[in-house]
This record gives C-alpha cells, sequence and structure tokens, in this order.
C-alpha cells in the first residue's frame, strides 16, 4: 500500500474498547505498508439524547456528523494524506460521497484488508 492515511473510527458508547479497536486497525494498516499519519474518532450515544439512536449513523451519506466530516477534510489536507480509512464498513454510497468530500478516497478497513 505505501500511503499515508487517516484513520477514523465510529463506534457507540456502548463500545468500551474502541481504543484498543482503532491501536488494532492502525496495526493491520501498518503491515500492509501504510503509515497512519491521525485518528478520528465519532463517538454516539454519549450525551443522552443520542442513546436512542446509538446503532443508526449520523448520516446515511456519510456515517459521521457533518462537523466531523469537516474535521476529517482538515486533517487530512494538514497531514496531505492520500487516502482515508474508515473502521467501519462503508456502503457504496458513502464512499463516493466521502471519497467526493474528502478529495481522497475514503474506504473500508475491510476492504483494504479484503484486498491484500
Amino acid at each position: 500500500m505505501g500511503a499515508d492515511v487517516v484513520l477514523v473510527g465510529y463506534f457507540s458508547a456502548k463500545q468500551k474498547d474502541f481504543e484498543t479497536l482503532m491501536a488494532s486497525a492502525a496495526t493491520e494498516l501498518a503491515a500492509h505498508g501504510a503509515r497512519v499519519v491521525a485518528q478520528i474518532v465519532q463517538r454516539r450515544g454519549v450525551s443522552n439524547g443520542g442513546v436512542r439512536k446509538m446503532g443508526l449513523p449520523y448520516s446515511s451519506r456519510t456515517l459521521l456528523s457533518y462537523g466531523k466530516v469537516r474535521e476529517v477534510a482538515l486533517v487530512c489536507e494538514q497531514a496531505n494524506a492520500d487516502a482515508v480509512i474508515f473502521v467501519a464498513s462503508l456502503t457504496e454510497r458513502q464512499q463516493r460521497t466521502l471519497t467526493e468530500m474528502l478529495g481522497r478516497p475514503s474506504v473500508s478497513l475491510s476492504d483494504i484488508l479484503a484486498a491484500n
């Protein structure tokens, strides 16, 4: 792979070991030759209002909240990242939308691992 990537995790508040999952994903990517230049996490259901919707994405188009997408875009720009890798699975629509919004390929970790 040999790319600089931003790793993005989307986890519900019930997922207490999200830091371990992010570290494991970064290790997997490094084993495939990627360099993780930044990590960003979106948590769902941390506030009382979000608890009822914990299992749902913030957006069916982007998975993340709009503000988090802007944060990822800024980090990608600052780090000059080649791609964005999501720990969560993305639909084809989410991949297309995020690739367009972030200006670089946006794919699921499972897609990367399956391709190798």
